[in-house]
């Protein structure tokens, strides 16, 4: 299905102005694509009690214009009626959350625009989802994965100081492929990142990971040249880096790194939080150098310390077990 010019601008936003990754931006794009798919088999007078987010794609889209119009004119009920197909399917709540709040934002940016009056999501709510702990690494493993590229080569420097910086500094994968050389203090041992929202901060760098990045940009200037400004980290066509190509490497260094779960680059954010935490860094430090708007959003990783400590406590103490 070719996206809708009205949904583009929308994603043209969220890329521009708002600064989100590449990886979230399809994600919202597939979200609008199957709304749209729903939009239409609702107008077939589909079996909506039946149908479900598989038999979707059978559907074909509505044209162009008439898309536009329909989108314009969706109503609260219908929103409540594409939930109840989502739940049909196996989605999780996690899942039909994300969905739902794609479709908050798409409305909130048309009425904005002053496209509609009202946004027929305002009045639904999100479902009630349970609190997960996000999953981070221990030590050992980070060590294990950050020594599992083979440095003596370009490549696999730049992929090591990839590792190095985003562990190093806790960054989201969308902040390290947006990096310029020009971001890089190697005197001071800085980043500066631009964050969501456009939101600049200064993010520190710990030797080793200055260290990677000096090793991996030798080698590269001497192979590919040096320019004064452009991509901190590039491909081996000397273009920037792209998110998805350093996921598929990190699945690559998983295996190597003999780590049994599966990660995303944002696992190494949320080791890094909590490695800091349990280190005895402040929340609000924490805080700053994720880049967290909000305190209550870096709170999570404190329960993820006290988890830790009740284990460490449960193992160590001659009483902790009960004995009842």
């Amino acid at each position: 299905m070719e996206i809708h010019p009205l949904m583009r601008a929308f994603l043209d936003h969220l890329r521009v102005e708002r600064n989100f990754s590449a990886h979230t931006i399809r994600s919202y794009a597939a979200d609008l694509q199957q709304f749209a798919h729903y939009l239409a088999a609702v107008d077939g007078g589909a079996d909506l009690g039946r149908l479900r987010p598989e038999d979707l794609l059978a559907v074909e889209a509505p044209p162009q214009p008439s898309l536009e119009a329909r989108l314009l004119s969706v109503r609260p009920t219908e929103i409540r009626s594409y939930l109840a197909v989502l739940r049909n399917g196996e989605y999780s709540k996690a899942t039909t959350a994300r969905k739902l709040a794609t479709l908050r934002s798409f409305y909130k940016y048309l009425v904005r625009l002053g496209r509609v009056e009202s946004s027929p999501v305002s009045v639904i709510r999100t479902p009630r989802l349970e609190k997960r702990l996000p999953k981070f690494l221990d030590v050992e493993q980070i060590h294990a994965l950050l020594t599992a590229p083979n440095s003596h080569t370009l490549l696999g420097a730049r992929d090591r100081a990839i590792l190095e910086t985003l562990y190093s500094a806790g960054l989201r994968i969308g902040e390290l492929v947006s990096l310029n050389l020009e971001d890089l203090d190697e005197f001071h041992g800085a980043l500066r990142v631009r964050g969501k929202g456009k939101k600049e901060r200064l993010a520190p760098l710990g030797d080793k990971a200055v260290a990677a990045i000096r090793s991996y940009l030798k080698m590269r200037f001497a192979k590919l040249g040096r320019v004064s400004q452009g991509a901190l980290f590039v491909n081996r066509a000397g273009k920037r880096i792209t998110d998805r190509s350093i996921r598929r490497k990190l699945n690559k260094y998983m295996l190597l790194a003999g780590i049994p779960t599966h990660i995303s680059p944002h696992t190494l954010r949320h080791s890094f939080a909590t490695h800091m935490l349990n280190a005895g860094a402040d929340l609000r430090s924490v805080q700053e150098m994720l880049g967290h708007e909000n305190l209550s959003t870096t709170q999570i990783y404190t329960h993820l310390t006290t988890h830790r400590l009740k284990e460490v406590y449960d193992r160590a103490h001659p009483l902790a077990a009960s004995t009842a």
